[in-house]
Formats: structure tokens, C-alpha cells, sequence
């Protein structure tokens, strides 16, 4: 018995010193500047036609070329089908660069995108160049046209042409003589074609703004005109002796919105001729075209301003002969759907609805009056990966049990039968899928919050593991080293309903003491912060539980999750309401439940809609958080873009209460606490103005607080040397100082 216990106060002693090491090695300088736990990625892979074999880029060992590999699913032979040569253009040494590829449909050549700059939030614009694969003829797109300004560059269904956009403006080049003939003219700072202004590409995920017809006949494409439509000035006071002006069109909530139509035009050149849907374009969106296949029928989605009614047109691109083929509506808002797919010869085609209360697939019939269900009920579809026809599945993620995983399911295209499970029952946490066109193999991507990301190949439907990829065995002994006390999963009972929680202790914990709680919150319909997924290993949080914090997150009602309609809808006109109440109550049950809560020290953060959410709780519930950061926040909701806040609240002029209830600014007297606010002054998401105003009143209150000011920083605070760093620096001094740490 005595060696036992020698034994047990040896490894305890082995245990404090591995936990001091740890402390030592887990900084913000490795965690932020030197890239600690960087899991390897596999790069991405591309299916071919056949389903059985996928391309990858890999770079040839001691050689900084990439040959492009065509790899045999089931027996990995391996056979170079673009040697990383041909990728080399004409009077240089280097090969491209490339950020992507696409096939022509015949399989001849290759669209190559390169050089490319960053539009709002993505690199989107750039250099193409068209290889020819037998001849090896590499040849750049657009060469009189400025470099990096060509967009969303696509090869005609003949492989013959491609067309483009530059400076808002659609060109067609013919491959063959390198002419270039330029389709529309009124492209300039207000006049946008083939692409989408600010508002289009944050909230309705619009970015490539125009398509051909089947035929290559006619090109369809959205036309934005942004006239009328309010500018925001963006400040730049660090880059020149002068400041200069950064004029971006930005709806807000309210206001006028630009005006958007679709139009077709000959890809031979001619006039352009517009689609004549009904309603103000002002007042309506259109977020969703496509051609349906081997016609010249045009599907066109057109919202309301309040998105609760999606109307579905088709249209002839040669009449331009509107019907109205269905009505989606809802007494909240309708979600955009990207899961449309012509299915049965094209007499029929997928669509995602809410309308028995969970969001499911649907079979509809090219008339639009039969809705079969496919996925099944009672539970949430998360996304659609693969329709398979031949063998009559889609495969899609879901999880039925637990809102804070994902795994791979599929049900009969006929909805007949019952939803089969094809992850296995003991892999818990994210899974993904990037699944063959034969529905027959799928590169597999499992993480969770202790696993760091494993790329395998399994056949499918048996889940079969073929071969491994990447399992960063070296990140997760990294990780493990560490001594990080991994997030434990709860539930808290608010009375109306159950809601999901993690937690994180100080590696040190002591269950009789008493310790200072952060809670990092979220909590709007854009997101989820409770999930089992790695998330780099979320080092911030576990840096803070080494200094003595537990860090908690809660996910309240309206996020989303695959909870059903009622839970992500009954936030809707409560935006800011709802929310602050539910994380309010999930704290004091929290304190209740756990005696190692310190109610005096309760803490709270968070990053956009967190950073509205902290305000709300400091503001709303100031007895209960002694101390809050409020990150790139929304401090009323009548400065946000119109597109976001009016899905979720309406508009001000039927909803002036819940606007001004649901906005902190409107409860800033109330504030008790420590309150540290952060903001990038060039945040064209959530812009300054936002800080400003909310200091404004602050001091017209009589309110301390401090603040931080990011000079020509966007919505994520990371640009430009040393911001990242500084940021969290100034976020752990600031808990350091206003919220003592440590067990007492």
C-alpha cells in the first residue's frame, strides 16, 4: 500500500510539474505568432466524371512544381495527367501560382486562376489562363485588360470561348484567334454586371453574377444598380499624410436598397434585354439564377424585403415569358437554399423547405405542384453533399440526437423507406464528406475537440476505410503534451427549454474552490458557438484557463441548429431580446448547479453579433457580469445592412419596439461593470460608427469604460503587422485587471 501511494504522489508531482511546463510553453506569442497545433490540411480534390478516380495538385519532391494526379480510388495507382511543366507560361521560370482550376466539359483544357486579389472578404479577382492539355498551348486571358481584374472566368459549354467579368462589365474570348468582344457597356461604379455589390455577397453569398445557357448561345447575368442606395465613407487616416475616402454603397436597415434585375444578352454581342418580373426592384431581391439543363428556361428566385416569401419564376431566355411555377413563404423569414438539383431527366428537381417545421429535402415535379419529401421527418437536414441517381440516395449531414455534431446520412430519392445512418455510431463529433459522383467513395474528414483533423478515404454506403491520408498524430501529441483540460459537454434547463453548453477548467482545478467564469457568447441566426468540432484547439480559451478562468459558451435559442423551425424562428422581431434573456438564465442555473462558480466574478465576450451580445448582457442583466469585451459589435441595430437585420427583425416602421429593445445603445445607462469595447475603424461589416455611437452615449451617461481602436482594421482585426497579437495581449491584461483570476 505505501509504494501505491508513492506511486500515486509521483505521478501527481510528474503531473504539477508536466502542467507548470505546459504554462510556460502556452503563450499568445506561439499561439498567434508561431502557429502552435497547425494541423496539416489535405489539399483539395476533385472527383472526375467517372466517380472511380480524383485529381490533386502534388508538389513534386525538391521541385517547386505541382504536377496535377489522376488517382485511382480503389487500387491508389497513381498517373501524372499535367506535369507541373506545362503550368510554366511562355518566358518565365515559374510556374503559376495557382488559387484554382476548372475543367472544360469535354475534359481538353484547363481554366487556371491565379495572381488574385481580395473583393470584400474573398480573393475573387485575379488572372486566368487556358491550357490547352494535348498541346500544351498555356495561353492568358484578357491580356489587354488590367492585370488581376478578371472575375468568375467560365469556358462555354463547346470549350471554345470564356467569358468573364472585368471592371462590371462581361467579356467573351474566343480561344481560337484571342479576340475579345466585350458584351455589356454601362459597367462603373454604380452600374454592376456579372457581379454583386457589399450586401449581395455577405448576406446572400452572391458572387459569381452571371451563367451560360446550355446551348453557349446567350449569356444570363444580374445587373445591380447601386444609385440611390446609401454610401458609407470608410476613413483611411495611417496610410498617407492626407486621408482618403473609401465610398462604399451599404444598405442600411430601412433605407433604400440598390436595384438588381437579371437580363440576357447574345455572347455574340448585341443588346442587352431584361427580365420583366413584377415587384419594385428596389423592394424585391433575386438572389438565386440558374439555367435549368438542356433548355433555355431560366429559374429565377425572387424575395420579398422582408424575405418571408420566395417567389420561384421560370423564364424563356428567348421570350423572357415569366410564370410563376411555386410560393415559398413563412411567417419568420425564408432561408437561401443552394441545394437545387434537376434530377429524373430534368422532369423533376430538389428543393429545401421548412414548411412542416423541420428543414427537409423535397422532390418537386417540373410544374411545381408535387412535393414529395425525401429526407426524413421529425429532424433537421444540416446540407446536402451528393444526389446519386444511379443508385437512388442522396447523401446529406444531419444529426437527429445531437446538435453539436455532424454526420453523414442518405434516404431513397423516392422518399420511400427510412434515413440510414452511414457514419458509424462510434465516431463522435464533425464529419464531412467530399463524395465521388457514383456515390460510391468519399474523402472523409473527422475532427472533434480533443481530435485534430483525419483525412481518409471510406467506400461507401459500408463506411469502409480504404486508406488514410493526413491524421496530424504529430498535432495531437502536440495537443496532448499540453496538459489542456478538454471542453466538457453540458445541458442547462432555463424552464422553457433545454439548452447545450461546454466548459473549460484550469488544468489546476480544485472542485472546493471558487473561480472566476468567462462566457463566450454568440447567439444570433448566423451561428453556433457550442460544437464538437477541434477549432485549432481553441488555445485562446485554454490560455485563459491557465490563467485561472473556467471559460464557459452557451448556445440560446435562435442560433442555428438543426433544432427544427420553431427553435431558430422563435427569435424572429426579438433579435437582441430573446437571446440576452436566454444566456442570463443559463447563468444562474449555472451557478446554482456548480458550486465552483464564483457569482461575483462572472465575465462575458464576444466577436460581432457576440460583441451585440455582450453589450445586451452587460447592459440588460448588469448585476449578474461584473465584466465584458465586446468585439466588432452591432450597438444599434438600425446601422446594420438592411438585408441581415430586416430577415431577422423585420422593418423599424412595423417593429419599433423589438428595433429598439433588441439594440444596446438603448440600454447603456444601465452598466455597472467593467466594459472594454474593441472596434476596427475600417470595418466595412460592422462599421465604427457603431463604437462611436455607443461611446457617445456612454458618456452622455456618465459611464466609464475604456476602448480600443484598431486604425484601418476590417470586421476580423487581423490585417497588418502585430494586430492579432496586440488584440488578445490587450483582451488577457483587461481580464487580468477587471476580473481577478484564480480559485479562493
Amino acid at each position: 500500500m505505501k509504494s501505491l501511494f508513492r506511486s500515486v504522489l509521483l505521478v501527481l508531482f510528474l503531473s504539477v510539474i508536466g502542467i507548470a511546463n505546459s504554462q510556460e510553453t502556452l503563450t499568445l506569442e506561439k499561439i498567434f505568432n508561431e502557429g502552435l497545433l497547425n494541423a496539416k490540411w489535405m489539399a483539395p480534390v476533385r472527383w472526375l466524371p467517372d466517380g472511380d478516380s480524383y485529381l490533386i495538385l502534388e508538389r513534386r519532391e525538391g521541385s517547386p512544381l505541382r504536377d496535377m494526379v489522376r488517382v485511382d480510388a480503389k487500387t491508389n495507382k497513381r498517373e501524372v495527367l499535367v506535369a507541373g511543366e506545362k503550368f510554366i507560361p511562355e518566358g518565365s521560370e515559374k510556374p503559376l501560382r495557382l488559387s484554382g482550376y476548372t475543367w472544360s466539359k469535354d475534359n481538353s483544357k484547363l481554366l487556371l486562376f491565379t495572381n488574385t486579389r481580395r473583393v470584400w472578404r474573398y480573393n475573387t479577382r485575379g488572372d486566368y489562363w487556358v491550357l490547352d492539355v494535348k498541346s500544351g498551348n498555356l495561353q492568358q486571358l484578357g491580356k489587354d485588360l488590367p492585370e488581376s481584374s478578371l472575375m468568375f472566368a467560365k469556358f462555354s459549354p463547346d470549350a471554345g470561348r470564356v467569358a468573364y467579368v472585368s471592371k462590371n462589365n462581361i467579356y467573351v474570348e474566343t480561344l481560337a484567334d484571342r479576340k475579345i468582344k466585350q458584351l455589356t457597356f454601362d459597367g462603373c461604379e454604380y452600374i454592376v454586371n456579372g457581379t454583386f455589390d457589399w450586401v449581395y455577397e455577405e448576406e446572400f453569398d452572391c458572387r459569381d453574377g452571371f451563367r451560360w445557357s446550355p446551348d453557349g448561345l446567350t449569356i444570363a447575368f444580374w445587373q445591380s444598380d447601386t444609385r440611390g442606395t446609401g454610401v458609407f465613407d470608410i476613413i483611411n487616416n495611417v496610410d498617407s499624410i492626407y486621408p482618403s475616402i473609401i465610398p462604399i454603397p451599404y444598405p442600411k436597415v430601412g433605407t433604400t436598397l440598390s436595384s438588381v434585375k437579371v437580363g440576357v444578352i447574345s455572347a455574340d454581342g448585341g443588346e442587352s434585354r431584361w427580365i420583366s418580373i413584377p415587384g419594385d426592384p428596389r423592394d424585391n431581391y433575386l438572389p438565386r439564377m440558374e439555367f435549368i439543363p438542356e433548355s433555355n428556361d431560366l429559374l429565377v428566385q425572387q424575395f420579398n424585403r422582408l424575405q418571408n416569401t420566395n417567389t420561384i419564376w421560370t423564364v424563356s431566355a428567348e421570350s423572357l415569358k415569366t410564370s410563376v411555377l411555386f410560393v415559398e413563404t413563412d411567417k419568420a423569414w425564408v432561408d437561401v437554399y443552394d441545394d437545387t438539383e434537376w434530377i429524373d431527366k430534368n422532369k423533376a428537381f430538389t428543393w429545401t423547405s421548412e414548411r412542416d417545421g423541420w428543414r427537409r429535402l423535397y422532390r418537386v415535379d417540373r410544374n411545381g405542384k408535387q412535393f414529395i419529401p425525401i429526407t426524413g421527418a421529425n429532424f433537421d437536414l444540416i446540407s446536402v453533399l451528393r444526389i446519386d441517381e444511379i443508385s437512388g440516395y442522396v447523401y446529406y449531414l444531419a444529426s437527429p440526437e445531437n446538435p453539436t455534431e455532424k454526420y453523414l446520412y442518405r434516404s431513397r430519392i423516392n422518399g420511400k423507406g427510412f434515413p440510414e445512418r452511414i457514419t458509424p455510431d462510434n465516431v463522435h463529433g464533425h464529419n464531412s464528406y467530399n463524395i465521388s459522383p457514383n456515390g460510391k467513395w468519399a474523402i472523409h474528414t473527422f475532427h472533434n475537440s480533443t481530435t485534430p483533423p483525419v483525412y481518409t478515404l471510406v467506400s461507401l454506403p459500408s463506411h469502409k476505410l480504404i486508406r488514410e491520408f493526413e491524421n496530424n498524430s504529430d498535432v495531437a501529441k502536440e495537443f496532448s503534451a499540453l496538459g489542456i483540460s478538454p471542453r466538457q459537454f453540458f445541458k442547462v434547463n432555463i424552464g422553457d427549454v433545454t439548452l447545450d453548453g461546454w466548459m473549460v477548467k484550469p488544468p489546476h482545478f480544485n472542485p472546493a474552490g471558487k473561480y472566476p467564469v468567462i462566457f463566450h457568447v454568440y447567439g444570433e441566426p448566423a451561428g453556433s458557438t457550442v460544437q464538437n468540432s477541434w477549432d485549432g484547439g481553441d488555445l485562446w480559451h485554454q490560455y485563459l484557463a491557465r490563467q485561472g478562468y473556467i471559460v464557459m459558451s452557451v448556445d440560446n435559442r435562435g442560433v442555428n441548429l438543426p433544432r427544427g423551425r420553431e427553435w431558430r424562428k422563435c427569435i424572429y422581431g426579438k433579435v437582441g431580446i430573446l437571446a440576452p434573456g436566454d444566456q442570463a438564465a443559463a447563468v444562474q442555473e449555472i451557478i446554482k448547479a456548480y458550486p465552483f462558480v464564483d457569482a461575483e466574478r462572472i465575465g462575458v465576450w464576444g466577436w460581432s453579433g457576440g460583441g451585440s451580445m455582450t453589450l445586451n448582457a452587460m447592459f440588460r442583466y448588469p448585476d449578474l457580469y461584473q465584466t465584458g469585451i465586446a468585439v466588432a459589435f452591432v450597438a444599434d441595430q438600425q446601422l446594420y445592412d438592411a438585408i441581415y437585420q430586416e430577415r431577422y427583425m423585420g422593418l423599424p416602421s412595423t417593429n419599433p419596439e423589438g428595433f429598439k429593445e433588441g439594440s444596446p445603445i438603448n440600454h447603456a445607462g444601465n452598466l455597472k461593470g467593467n466594459l472594454l469595447l474593441i472596434h476596427g475603424t475600417g470595418d466595412d461589416n460592422v462599421h465604427y460608427q457603431n463604437c462611436e455611437m455607443l461611446v457617445n452615449e456612454l458618456v452622455k451617461q456618465n459611464k466609464l469604460f475604456q476602448m480600443l481602436a484598431y486604425p484601418m482594421r476590417s470586421h476580423g482585426i487581423y490585417e497588418r503587422e502585430g494586430t492579432t497579437l496586440h488584440l488578445y495581449r490587450s483582451m488577457e491584461k483587461y481580464w487580468k485587471d477587471n476580473l481577478p483570476a484564480g480559485s479562493r
